[in-house]
């Protein structure tokens, strides 16, 4: 959680709040990710569990 400083008034620019927006635009990229088609919520999480994997892999690689 990024809190905004007491100080300033106005807009201020946080540090790295987009890291988890950018998370779930990666799991765009996985197209059963992309829409709610699963019926249990452990099947959804399974994939996520694949997606997260297969991302850090092709960053490792």
């Amino acid at each position: 959680m990024v809190l905004r400083p007491l100080k300033k008034k106005g807009f201020t620019l946080l540090p790295k709040p987009w890291i988890v927006e950018l998370t779930f635009g990666w799991f765009n990229w996985c197209r059963r990710l992309s829409k709610d088609y699963e019926r249990l919520p452990e099947t959804s999480e399974t994939l996520i569990y694949i997606a997260m994997i297969r991302i850090m892999v092709r960053r490792v690689a």
